[in-house]
């Protein structure tokens, strides 16, 4: 066997040497860097330019809901003499939750708390600064994220007022407003989204389903129950005096829900993209539920009726947006089209409450059908989740905790609403007098008129 000699391996040269070492001494700095940016594994996300643009966008979309969107839509539906002041109240409640939220509203529902309630670590936007973010969305300054949050708020309260249309003073209004989103709509939505009890148990509610609609609806039931019924109803005409008004208010709120379902998605994403289709879906299948159910019981397809059933639609894919496909959503548009139908006509005219413009037959009907087939139709796929999520996806529990986060919201909905309206009742009083309903509210509370 041949020895290997020191004469067998190549000669570098010195030039050659020199180079090899600077290349090593790059490589080694390269390395030495490298661990704590690109290949951390643990690095936090950065903020992301598109998402940002895409929530600035939905937060223009979803205010723009409630003015003018609701503002629109209720103005049209109520007599003349008081369109203006419904207008108003709309335009007073994004007034006043904007502030409220400022102060202790973001607080109580995203800073650290309880299963019920969120602390007071926020309080007055306290640690909110221009560079951070919520952990519920990293890609986006945290001062996005709030606003976004804070037109969910807004438009709430401001979906209430339509179950008693004609007939509470303005300042019980705001009373009403300010305590009802301390007391009932930050727990709800802490309860769901920011940590609490419903979202510890898997409820599931992409935009708003429970914490939105369910929620305004059961608290506007109640309000027209204790404020009782518009004088002269079921005896005197009370027809929408300029549908015009409302349809321009439905498309705006069709076009702003994209905002609302598809920007609770947190940004630019696939989820945003399928949660958009979806409620096109469902919304455009709701309206024609809604008009065929009424053109085979009344006779005619009426433009109230279309409009009515597309918010119907919109309300009910609200909690479902982000977990279902198209399939599904098709599917929940058309129950809600025709359960919300029944319930805001037959059910409503059987019991005998003035709920003025249906919140509770569409926004709380419509966010039951919609949370509860949400458990049916929710697909993991869709959610970009590992485990089954809803019945057809192979999880029938889900239906269960579905109901369970339903009942919870109705029933703590109710009992707090009722306790709020019956001090303010007590205290400055709820209703306006009988010459101020007989003559109008917008000349008697606001000293204005439409001519």
């Amino acid at each position: 066997m041949p020895r290997l000699t020191v004469s067998a391996i190549p000669a570098v040269s010195r030039t050659q040497g020199s180079q090899l070492g600077w290349l090593l001494l790059a490589l080694a700095a390269m390395l030495a860097l490298t661990p704590f940016h690109a290949f951390a594994a643990d690095e936090a996300p950065k903020l992301d330019s598109g998402d940002t643009a895409w929530m600035l966008t939905s937060t223009a979309l979803v205010l723009m809901m409630t003015i003018p969107g609701l503002a629109l839509f209720y103005g049209g539906m109520v007599r003349k003499m008081n369109v203006l002041t419904i207008m108003m109240q709309s335009f007073a409640i994004t007034c006043l939750v904007s502030v409220l939220w400022m102060i202790i509203g973001y607080s109580l529902v995203f800073s650290e708390g309880n299963a019920f309630i969120g602390g007071f670590g926020n309080l007055f936007l306290s640690g909110v600064a221009i560079d951070s973010v919520n952990d519920l969305a990293k890609t986006i300054p945290e001062t996005v994220f709030l606003t976004f949050q804070m037109t969910f708020a807004i438009i709430t309260p401001a979906l209430i007022t339509g179950a008693f249309a004609d007939r509470m003073k303005f300042s019980a209004l705001l009373w009403f407003t300010a305590l009802w989103l301390i007391f009932v709509y930050a727990p709800i939505a802490h309860m769901v989204w920011g940590g609490g009890l419903m979202g510890e148990m898997g409820v599931l509610d992409f935009a708003g389903g429970t914490v939105v609609h369910i929620n305004a609806g059961v608290a506007g039931l109640v309000a027209a129950i204790v404020l009782g019924k518009r004088a002269g109803y079921g005896k005197s005409a009370h027809a929408p005096h300029n549908l015009t008004l409302s349809i321009i208010g439905a498309s705006l709120l069709w076009v702003g829900w994209f905002g609302f379902n598809a920007g609770s998605a947190a940004g630019a994403t696939t989820n945003a993209g399928m949660a958009m289709l979806v409620t096109q879906i469902a919304t455009a299948a709701a309206a024609l539920a809604w008009v065929f159910a009424e053109w085979i019981t009344r006779g005619k397809p009426s433009v109230l009726g279309i409009v009515s059933g597309a918010v119907a639609g919109l309300v009910a894919i609200t909690p479902a947006a982000g977990f279902v496909d198209p399939m599904g959503s098709l599917i929940i548009g058309i129950v809600a089209g025709v359960i919300c139908f029944i319930a805001s006509t037959s059910v409503k005219n059987a019991l005998g409450y003035d709920d003025s413009l249906d919140v509770w037959g569409v926004h709380g009907v419509g966010g039951i059908v919609g949370a509860v087939l949400t458990g049916v139709f929710a697909k993991a796929a869709i959610a970009g989740k590992d485990e089954p999520l809803g019945l057809l996806d192979g999880n029938a529990g889900q239906v269960l905790t579905q109901v369970y986060g339903v009942i919870i919201t109705i029933v703590f909905t109710a009992i707090v609403t009722l306790i709020l309206l019956k001090i303010i009742d007590w205290t400055i009083g709820l209703r306006v007098d009988e010459a101020t309903e007989r003559d109008g509210l917008d000349i008697n509370l606001h000293g204005e008129t439409v001519q």
